[in-house]
C-alpha cells in the first residue's frame, strides 16, 4: 500500500516541477476512525469513517498555491497540480520558503500487536456497554456517557527536494463522563485515556477501575464546597500543567502568531519569561505523546527548546515563518488533513522535569491548594495579552503540608509570564499524554498533540463558584 501511495506522491511532485514549480510538497493521507458511544445504558453511536486524499503545495516565482483532491487517479491529480499552479501564478505573493539542502527518508510506524479494526465489534461494544451500565446502577449517579475511539492515520509527504516520509499512527482510547447528584446539587466529571498502539493496549488496562475512580470522584465532589477566592500557593498536577502550558504559553510561541503581532512573546528572544527552574520544549517523539517524525511540509521534527532555564530562546516555525526571520524551520507545520493547508502548530509541548517529588512540594506549603486537571472543562486564553482563565477539576486545599478539604467549581486565572515567573519547584514526574478524542484547535482545524509536564509549584489566582 505504501509503495503505491509513494509512487503517486512522487509523480505529482515531478509533474509539478515539469509545469514550473520551484518547490512542490505533496501530502497523501488515509485516516480511519471508529467511535462507539453508550449514553445512560443505550448505544447512541457506532460510526466508522475514512478520509483519503492528496494535497499539493507549489511555490513559483509569483507566489504559492495549494489544492487537494479526494480522488487518487492520475487525471484528478493532474487537475489538482494545475489548479495549485494557477493559484500560485495568479494569487497572492508570499515570502520565499525555507528550502532543504538535501533530501531525507523517514519511515515511522507505531507498534501494533492487535489491529483495532479487525477486532470483533461485539467485543468492543460489550466492553463499553458494561462500563456504562454498571455505572448507572450506582446510587448517586444521575447520568453517564462512556465512549471508545480508534484511529489509524497514514500520512505520506514527498517534496521536490527529495524528502520521502511515511508515518502510520494508531491510537486506541476510552473515555467516561459522569454526573453525580446530591439533592439539588449536581457535579460533572470526565476523563479519558488514550494509548499509542493497537487494541492490546485496551485489553491490558483496568478500565473498570478507571471508571470507578471517576464515579467516586463525582460523588465526592458533588458534596464539596467551593474554595475561597484569592491568590494561592498552588501545586499543579501533570494534566493541568499540560493544559496551562499548551494553551496559555504554547500558542504564543507559534511563528505565525508571532510574525503578525498576535503574541505577547514577540520581540522577547533572549529575555526572561519564566523562573530559572523552567525549561519548555516541543518534541516530536516523547513517551505517551503523539508521534510526529516529519511535519506536513517534509521538515524533520526533533527537539525544539523554547525556554531554557527561564530565557526565551526560540519560536515554533514553518518553512515560511522561519525564512522571514532567517532561522531554520522547527518541523511545526501541520494540518488536520489534506482538505487544509498547514498552520504552525505544537507537537508535544511540555515543561522539562526537575528535582522535586509532588509530596515534597506539598509538604512545604503552609496554606495553599493542590490543583487537579482531571475533570477540567477548558477556558479562555489570549496569546496577544498572555491572560488566561481555566475551569479545573476537583482539587484539594493544602493545610500545613497536607491535603485536606476537597473543593469543586475551581477556576484559575492570571498572566502566563507572571505565573511562570512564580514557579519555585519543578517535579521529576514528567507525564505527557495525547487523546484520540480531540486535540488542539486553531484556524478551524484540529490536530493531535501531546501535552503534559511534571508537577509545578507556583502562585495563581483561584476562584470558585
Amino acid at each position: 500500500m505504501f509503495e503505491e501511495l509513494l509512487d503517486l506522491a512522487t509523480h505529482s511532485v515531478e509533474r509539478a516541477r515539469e509545469l514550473g514549480a520551484k518547490l512542490a510538497i505533496t501530502r497523501i493521507q488515509r485516516r480511519t476512525y471508529e467511535r462507539i458511544v453508550y449514553d445512560n445504558g443505550t448505544l447512541r453511536e457506532y460510526s466508522f469513517s475514512t478520509v483519503v486524499g492528496l494535497g499539493i503545495k507549489v511555490y513559483t516565482n509569483n507566489g504559492v498555491g495549494y489544492s487537494y483532491t479526494t480522488s487518487l487517479d492520475r487525471e484528478s491529480i493532474e487537475n489538482c497540480i494545475k489548479q495549485a499552479l494557477s493559484m500560485a501564478n495568479h494569487g497572492y505573493t508570499t515570502p520565499n520558503p525555507y528550502v532543504l539542502n538535501q533530501g531525507i527518508a523517514r519511515f515511522y510506524r507505531t507498534p501494533v500487536s492487535k489491529d483495532p479494526f479487525t477486532i470483533d465489534p461485539g467485543e468492543k461494544i460489550s466492553l463499553i456497554k458494561e462500563l456504562n451500565t454498571e455505572s448507572m446502577k450506582i446510587e448517586g449517579i444521575a447520568s453517564c456517557t462512556t465512549f471508545m475511539g480508534l484511529e489509524r492515520d497514514v500520512r505520506i509527504v514527498v517534496t521536490s527536494e527529495g524528502v520521502q516520509s511515511v508515518s502510520e499512527i494508531t491510537l486506541c482510547g476510552i473515555g467516561h463522563t459522569v454526573v453525580a447528584k446530591d439533592g439539588s446539587s449536581m457535579e460533572r466529571v470526565g476523563d479519558s485515556r488514550t494509548f499509542v498502539g493497537g487494541y492490546e493496549t485496551i485489553r491490558r488496562y483496568d478500565w473498570q477501575n478507571f471508571v470507578n475512580e471517576l464515579n467516586n470522584l463525582a460523588k465526592q465532589a458533588v458534596r464539596a464546597p467551593t474554595p475561597s477566592p484569592g491568590k494561592y500557593v498552588a501545586v499543579v498536577d501533570n494534566e493541568l500543567v499540560g493544559l496551562l502550558i499548551h494553551e496559555a504559553f504554547g500558542h504564543a510561541c507559534e511563528g505565525d502568531y508571532v510574525e503578525r503581532g498576535g503574541s505577547i512573546l514577540q520581540g522577547k528572544i533572549g529575555q526572561k519569561v519564566a523562573s530559572e527552574y523552567v525549561t519548555i520544549v516541543d518534541q516530536g517523539l516523547v513517551e505517551g505523546g503523539y508521534p510526529v517524525v516529519v511535519d506536513d511540509e517534509g521538515i524533520p521534527k526533533g527537539r525544539t527548546t523554547i525556554v531554557d532555564r527561564g530565557i526565551l530562546v526560540g519560536y515554533l516555525h514553518s518553512r515560511e515563518t522561519a525564512n522571514q526571520i532567517n532561522v531554520e524551520p522547527t518541523g511545526n507545520a501541520r494540518a488536520e488533513n489534506v482538505y487544509y493547508d498547514i498552520l504552525v502548530r505544537q507537537t508535544n509541548f511540555f515543561v522539562e522535569r526537575g528535582d522535586w517529588t509532588p509530596e515534597e512540594m506539598i509538604r512545604d506549603v503552609k496554606h495553599g491548594i493542590y490543583l487537579r486537571g482531571r475533570g477540567a472543562r477548558g477556558g479562555q486564553v489570549s496569546p496577544v495579552t498572555g491572560t488566561f482563565t481555566f475551569s479545573v477539576g476537583p482539587s484539594y486545599i493544602i493545610e500545613n503540608g497536607e491535603l485536606k478539604q476537597l473543593v469543586r467549581g475551581v477556576t484559575v486565572s492570571g498572566h502566563i509570564i507572571e505565573t511562570l515567573m512564580s514557579v519555585d519547584a519543578v517535579g521529576r514526574d514528567l507525564v505527557v499524554k495525547t487523546s484520540v478524542f480531540g486535540g488542539c484547535g486553531k484556524g478551524h482545524q484540529m490536530v493531535r498533540v501531546g501535552i503534559g509536564g511534571p508537577h509545578l509549584r507556583l502562585q495563581i489566582v483561584v476562584g470558585g463558584g
